[in-house]
């Protein structure tokens, strides 16, 4: 019979490496943007710039990127837009936007 559909067609699924590759185009990251943490800790050093503690290899997972300016995409490679933060630290960073938003209405 014409017209008569056959069935779903199959596409083959994607690898683990094209899928990830995929996502990371999605998401604008270019290869530069991917390791902008280790980047960052090699140019700032394994120190909080917020509160002073250094932190060791064996403590280093506590410490994170903050992006000044808010944007994840905004990596130049000079650092600067970068600043190393302990997770409180970093937490207290971002809430200080959304309390003052809560008090100010």
């Amino acid at each position: 019979m014409a017209g008569r559909s056959r069935g779903p067609r199959t596409v083959p699924l994607p690898s683990a490496e094209q899928a990830s590759a995929l996502v990371k185009q999605m998401r604008g990251e270019t290869e530069s943007n991917s390791n902008y943490r280790t980047k960052s800790l090699k140019i700032h050093g394994p120190i909080c710039a917020k509160c002073g503690r250094e932190f060791d290899a064996s403590s280093l997972n506590q410490l994170t990127v903050h992006h000044k300016d808010g944007n994840h995409n905004n990596n130049p490679p000079d650092g600067s837009n970068w600043e190393n933060l302990c997770t409180h630290c970093h937490e207290d960073e971002h809430s200080r936007g959304l309390l003052g938003d809560y008090l100010s209405k």
